[in-house]
């Protein structure tokens, strides 16, 4: 489809396409992965931006930044992939532990152990409940302000209405 641009250039043409081009159309708009980052030359160079990649991924996944995590993940990947198999097997063993609990994120064991870690531990020299009172209950100052609690009121029952037309404007009609 060919549609011409609300431009002041009266040459100019905008196509508009059914969609099936939008993947290479949008691909400088897509998210940005860490395998498209510099890497280093040398091994060394590549193991130590490997723990400071592993570094930043341990603190994204602490302080939930989970797009953070992606691209650190994205980019741990890809240091691993340019080393060699028998290279730098702790950070390879720190990646995958770190992997699994981004993986673990979304999970209901993983929102059970935060639900867990929200309680506070109380400290033993902390304030002690007051005692219980009796059923016995005491009069306070807003008394008179307090209503009791009552009964919800019952829905009424409306039966079938009838609606006058002839009040709104309507022909009645019993006339044709």
């Amino acid at each position: 489809m060919v549609r011409l641009n609300q431009s002041s250039n009266p040459r100019s043409i905008v196509v508009l396409s059914s969609g099936t081009d939008w993947g290479t159309r949008a691909a400088g708009q897509r998210r940005s992965s860490g395998a498209e980052s510099s890497m280093p030359r040398r091994q060394p160079g590549k193991i130590k931006a490997l723990q400071r990649t592993l570094e930043v991924l341990r603190l994204a996944i602490e302080r939930k930044r989970w797009n953070e995590a992606r691209y650190a993940l994205s980019r741990a990947r890809a240091i691993t992939n340019a080393l060699p198999a028998h290279m730098a097997p702790q950070e390879r063993e720190r990646l995958t532990t770190l992997r699994k609990k981004y993986a673990a994120r979304n999970t209901p064991v993983a929102q059970s152990a935060r639900q867990a870690k929200a309680v506070p531990a109380r400290r033993a020299g902390g304030k002690k409940p007051a005692p219980k009172t009796s059923a016995k209950k005491r009069p306070t100052s807003k008394g008179a302000a307090q209503k009791p609690k009552s009964k919800p009121m019952p829905v009424r029952e409306l039966g079938d209405r009838l609606i006058n037309r002839t009040s709104l404007g309507y022909d009645p009609l019993d006339q044709p």
